[in-house]
């Protein structure tokens, strides 16, 4: 039971990273991605791959695949975010199915379908993270440096500009701010921040294949940040832990069939999301309730 507990809180923090990447340029800059699962996927293997040939240390795997990451959203980006709002939603989808299909095909550097196996222990200055309360510690700190990161940029004038572009792009671009480079360096640290959930899920799993890495996974990193709430620093982490506690709780219905599980949490889900649109279209932590977005 204590082991369930500490792998479901690993879990935990390491969707707490992905989503509050995300909810970087979705709550900040109002970029709406379906392409951040991929990139969690690029770090993962990046991760694996390092370990496996190269060093365990996460000091030098998640430096490099947060580098990786940052390079191809550049390349990718720039011409991506020559199109706005529902557009490069469109364009991050289809980088998505690329990744994926990459994922899936590149055999001899990704394992294909198969995946990566026996990705070996994780270490960290020479410590082994074997245990998994030591590995719950290490995900905890990466998740607190995380969230600190994005609490700062978002309250330097680069994350000024990012909101001005978010609530006006064409006021923002006429009062002299650089659009396109602001977004396109936004794209870039979230991809970064991105890197360090995929490097730590590879070292916990000790396996990486294309099937956690799916427009699936994309949307649910997305629900989220919905849930908890856009914009907002903890909103994400809630979302987080909203979305791994629903399965685990739903467990403990034994009047449930087992075979039913699956479809009653995509249900309560959908239901969740609706009916936060609804009342509470902010999230469960975001600023504004219902009526003072209505009024505006």
């Amino acid at each position: 039971m204590v082991g369930y507990i500490l792998n479901l809180l690993i879990l935990i923090s390491i969707s707490g990273i992905l989503a509050g990447s995300l909810n970087f340029i979705i709550g900040y800059a109002g970029i709406y991605s379906l392409a951040h699962a991929a990139f969690f996927g690029i770090a993962a293997y990046t991760g694996a791959l390092i370990a496996l040939h190269v060093s365990t240390s996460l000091l030098i795997a998640i430096p490099v695949a947060m580098a990786i990451c940052a390079i191809l959203s550049l390349v990718i980006s720039l011409p991506s975010l020559r199109v706005r709002g529902e557009y490069f939603v469109v364009a991050s989808l289809g980088l998505q199915m690329i990744a994926f299909t990459v994922f899936s095909e590149w055999t001899s550097v990704t394992g294909g379908l198969g995946g990566i196996t026996g990705v070996p222990v994780a270490t960290i200055f020479g410590f082994s993270l074997r245990s998994l309360g030591s590995m719950l510690a290490v995900s905890l700190a990466c998740l607190a440096l995380v969230t600190f990161a994005i609490f700062a940029l978002v309250r330097t004038s680069f994350g000024r500009n990012l909101r001005a572009i978010r609530d006006n792009e064409v006021a923002a671009a006429a009062f002299g701010k650089n659009v396109a480079l602001t977004k396109t360096l936004a794209v870039a640290i979230s991809s970064a921040l991105c890197a360090v959930a995929g490097v730590l899920y590879a070292f916990h799993v000790s396996f990486v294949n294309p099937e956690s890495f799916t427009i699936d996974a994309s949307v649910l990193v997305m629900a989220m940040i919905i849930i908890g709430g856009t914009g907002t620093v903890f909103g994400p982490i809630l979302g987080a832990l909203i979305i791994h506690l629903l399965p685990a709780g739903l467990t403990y219905l034994t009047f449930l069939p087992s075979r039913d599980l699956a479809s009653l949490q995509q249900i309560i889900y959908g239901a969740a999301m609706v009916l936060l649109m609804i009342y509470r279209p902010s999230g469960l932590i975001g600023r504004a309730n219902v009526k003072d977005t209505w009024s505006k």
